[in-house]
């Protein structure tokens, strides 16, 4: 399986990128696609994948991030067309936090996905990477507005309730868990993955935040967690791992073109 949502660039793996990937490897974790937070870190990204097979990044802007502009949306599609850059994002709202203020937030919202929406247009279409906390009823209507497709939206670290997690599946969106989904305290996840179909499901983790148990409040989150969330998940969901498994793996493949199992080592069957 691939980890589909770390920060590399953070200050946690610097300088052991290296042994954090080897780490992972042995978990079973065979890729990573590191997140950009700003068009800073989309160029960092793009420099770690280059560095690692691998490794593949992302473009764009997080909502918590939104006043640290002026943002280069040119930069955007600049970096947009590197191959390993595999989605646009992280963007979205976030509601949990008094600042950034709604407004700006809301302004580079709506300028990155015109910029995407520009991209798409001539003729570089990726996926979309989704954050949305607390706030559900204001982003979707946004997402909607637009002219991109909804199936190609994925809301990662998803700890919303049942109720938001059926507004983002009506959206057509997918759906992406972390080890917020393993927390004694998190039913409510747990639940909106069991309901979730099968097609609109993958896993990440966040890293370094939100270890899952049993390694829950280890910082950093390492990306080889991801097991640990994805054997929870194939509990959850009433089905044995390597079932789950070879799911997420298609689910990767499909939403962001990478094919996790292509990476196994060789001579490991499709479920090892």
């Amino acid at each position: 399986m691939i980890d589909t949502h770390c920060h590399l660039g953070f200050p946690d793996f610097r300088d052991r990128i290296p042994a954090v990937l080897a780490d992972a490897e042995r978990a079973g974790v065979h890729g990573v696609i590191t997140i950009a937070t700003t068009l800073h870190d989309a160029q960092q990204g793009q420099q770690i994948a280059r560095a690692h097979e691998r490794v593949w990044f992302t473009a764009g802007v997080h909502p918590l991030y939104s006043d640290k502009g002026p943002h280069d949306w040119r930069l955007l599609k600049h970096v947009g067309q590197d191959p390993k850059c595999m989605a646009w994002g992280e963007l979205g709202l976030d509601n949990h936090y008094d600042e950034p203020e709604r407004t700006i937030q809301r302004e580079v919202l709506d300028e990155q996905l015109a910029a995407i929406e520009a991209c798409h247009a001539n003729g570089l279409v990726k996926p979309i990477v989704i954050h949305c906390r607390e706030a559900f009823d204001d982003l979707i209507p946004v997402l909607k507005a637009s002219s991109l497709d909804p199936s190609r939206f994925v809301f990662h670290c998803f700890t919303g309730s049942v109720q938001n997690a059926k507004a983002v599946l009506d959206f057509g969106a997918m759906l992406s868990f972390t080890g917020v989904l393993t927390y004694r305290n998190a039913p409510d996840v747990r639940e909106a993955a069991r309901i979730a179909p099968a097609d609109r499901i993958m896993v990440e983790t966040d890293a370094p935040f939100l270890s899952p148990e049993p390694k829950r409040g280890a910082r950093p989150c390492m990306p080889g967690f991801a097991r640990l969330t994805a054997e929870r998940l194939a509990e959850v969901r009433g089905v044995t791992y390597p079932a789950l498994e070879d799911l997420i793996d298609e689910n990767t493949r499909r939403f962001f073109g990478i094919d996790a199992r292509s990476l196994r080592p060789a001579g490991r069957g499709a479920n090892a």
